[in-house]
């Protein structure tokens, strides 16, 4: 743990002082959908961190993983207007009412997210491939595995949905977009890990 410390100790410091912040947040207005998604990404992270000698995922993802945290805890603490920073409608590319707007900050997160995963997937599997392994393998793996943990993802909220009485989870049609997002940032992620890739092989 000492040489984790001395390795990542900016990180961890960085990722310890939010989680902090909107466990008192969300502790203090009793939001028990937010104080669950608190610990899985506390429970996440510590997978992570002791890991992380032996995944090899470089210091990048390390960073872009720990802000995918900020930016989710921060989803339902920043006012933006009537709403929180995940209700916040950028732009109206699309505007069908209710769920279905397009662009929305949380899509934009979904979009960081799941590249981010895609990413993580890609380092992971490139590691312990064979040297011939044809780059499309690597996207498209790297691509289904993001989007299995998007699916786990939207599986959590559905269940937020179905038992909480407040969720800010949103309708049918925000899980849809939701998914759409997620692929399409996973597909961002597995690509720009390739060219990462292929700079550094």
């Amino acid at each position: 743990m000492k040489d984790i410390w001395n390795e990542y100790k900016i990180l961890i410091s960085f990722t310890l002082l939010y989680l902090i912040g909107a466990a008192y947040f969300y502790g203090t207005r009793g939001n028990l959908e937010f104080i669950a998604y608190l610990g899985v990404t506390i429970f996440i992270g510590l997978v992570i961190l002791s890991t992380a000698h032996k995944s090899g995922l470089d210091h990048l993802v390390l960073w872009m993983l720990s802000i995918w945290g900020l930016l989710h805890m921060m989803g339902g603490l920043v006012p933006v207007g009537d709403t929180v920073l995940y209700g916040w409608r950028i732009i109206p590319l699309m505007d069908r009412g209710g769920d279905f707007f397009i662009l929305k900050m949380d899509q934009v997160i979904h979009f960081y997210g799941f590249m981010t995963a895609a990413m993580v997937m890609h380092q992971l599997i490139a590691k312990r491939s064979i040297p011939s392994i044809h780059p499309g393998m690597l996207i498209f793996f790297a691509t289904m595995g993001s989007l299995g943990l998007s699916a786990v993802n939207e599986i959590i909220e559905f269940l937020a949905y179905v038992n909480l009485t407040q969720t800010g989870v949103g309708d049918l049609y925000n899980m849809g977009l939701d998914l759409i997002f997620n692929g399409l940032g996973a597909l961002a992620g597995a690509f720009w890990q390739q060219k990462r890739f292929k700079r550094v092989a």
